[in-house]
């Protein structure tokens, strides 16, 4: 099997700088861990919260700390360093290859999908608090086997309220049901579904979202062509930074 992780993502309309920070990381013991965090408000200021929780769940999880523990050291991190008046979504995805399951941890009211195969989608919804304002306030955990065609899609608040302005809201489950029929066992997989599910919130938002977006997929496919692994990413540089 072949496990692939694709992210898209952009700021909020006439914002410089997306509120959302993606980190990822090697498990000490095998396999991969991504961290999405979305930090409350936009801008500047909501990226250094979102930078804050994720580079401290990020250092617990090359630590070899579980998910569940790495997710509560980072809200307890948040809640003492802003005194409680702050809040993040904290969204762990790991691929964990010595228990050969995905790990999915919830600090968010988005909900997580998993479409296991052409007609079997789960909703991960349970009730689930931000980290930093709850003192008690602990992740949901869900735990899968890896399988071939699975697919899962985590992604911030400004995917799911994609449209609302213009009444036509995207239904995120039925978009991801739509192209894990035709790519869930493709080569780019993960990649086609999350710039798939971004362009489609955009045109739903006349390409002016009104929040932060990121969308980010994994797909276990049946492809193994060799033992390389690789990575790849694209940067857009704004106009004004450019040389």
């Amino acid at each position: 099997m072949l496990i692939q992780v694709a992210a898209a993502k952009t700021p909020k309309y006439a914002s410089s700088e997306s509120g959302d920070t993606l980190e990822m990381v090697e498990r000490p013991h095998g396999g991969l861990s991504f961290v999405l965090v979305d930090g409350q408000r936009s801008g500047k200021s909501a990226k250094a919260i979102s930078n804050l929780v994720a580079h401290k769940a990020i250092a617990l999880l090359a630590e070899g700390i579980r998910d569940g523990a790495a997710a509560r050291a980072a809200h307890d991190y948040l809640y003492t360093q802003r005194q409680g008046k702050v809040s993040a979504t904290l969204n762990i995805l790991s691929v964990d290859l010595v228990a050969k399951t995905v790990v999915i941890s919830r600090n968010s009211a988005c909900p997580v999908l998993v479409q296991v195969d052409a007609e079997t989608q789960h909703v991960l919804d349970a009730p689930s608090q931000p980290v930093g304002i709850y003192r008690r306030t602990k992740p949901v955990i869900t735990e899968l086997p890896m399988q071939s065609g699975l697919v899962t899609v985590v992604f911030t608040d400004g995917l799911q309220s994609a449209g609302e302005r213009t009444g036509a809201r995207l239904n995120i489950a039925e978009a991801l049901a739509a192209l894990a029929r035709t790519h869930a066992d493709s080569r780019e997989a993960a990649r086609t579904i999350a710039d798939a599910l971004l362009a489609e919130a955009l045109a739903r938002e006349d390409g002016r979202p009104a929040d932060d977006i990121s969308v980010l997929a994994l797909a276990i496919t049946s492809h193994e062509d060799d033992d390389t692994r690789r990575l790849a990413v694209e940067l857009p540089i704004p106009p004004l930074l450019q040389p």
